[in-house]
């Protein structure tokens, strides 16, 4: 049997599940979507954002590139941040990188891989604002595991100062913007920067100071 088809195999079996399940679970599924998240996460197989947060169909908004990056020019990224933020009105936004990650360790290492190095840029600007922190650590995997680190709270900043998020901040309190770094060592999620609407930061410390 080829891979292929085992994979349309598994797709009847889950059918089947979920009917048994619940009858109306895909008249209710196409019929609208409301994902409460958008997550913006990297290629790598390895990674899936539905398996590792526990999350159904429907619950989740999803983009994926390599190395989870929000780059300011690149407009399939963009488009996905703007659907979800101003459109769907998601209150919650997720960077996932992941240690070992393939994008950072090329970008680390310099390699020339031909088209890819025009993406990896990115992450190598992070490396370079970042080289005297990194160049106090050691231990090559420290390192590696810092500027996948590093690289998610960059991709925040960038989330930050778009067009539609700054225009869902001066209107509402969402979306937060949370930075994870997902540990294949562990299977751990781990919230590496988290930013709240400036609104909803002012109202927390409000609530602070009363107590």
């Amino acid at each position: 049997m080829k891979a292929s088809e085992k994979l349309l195999l598994y797709n009847k079996a889950w059918v089947q599940d979920k009917i048994e399940f619940e009858d109306n679970y895909f008249s209710t599924l196409s019929s609208d979507q409301k994902p409460g998240f958008l997550w913006i996460g990297c290629s790598d197989s390895r990674v899936s954002a539905e398996q590792i947060t526990g999350t159904d169909p429907g619950e989740m908004f999803v983009h994926r590139n390599i190395a989870n990056l929000v780059v300011p020019n690149d407009l399939n990224v963009l488009s996905v941040i703007q659907y979800s933020v101003e459109v769907l009105q998601v209150k919650h936004v997720i960077v996932c990188g992941h240690y070992e990650c393939g994008g950072v360790k090329a970008a680390m290492a310099g390699k020339k891989l031909g088209l890819i190095d025009q993406w990896l840029a990115n992450i190598d600007r992070v490396q370079q604002q970042k080289k005297a922190e990194l160049d106090q650590i050691t231990d090559f995997q420290a390192r590696f595991d810092r500027l996948v680190e590093l690289n998610v709270e960059d991709q925040i900043q960038n989330m930050a100062a778009t067009d539609s998020v700054q225009k869902m901040w001066a209107s509402h309190q969402m979306p937060i913007l949370h930075g994870w770094v997902f540990n294949l060592r562990t299977g751990l999620l781990n919230e590496v920067i988290k930013v709240v609407p400036p609104s909803l930061a002012e109202v927390q410390e409000s609530s602070l100071v009363a107590r």
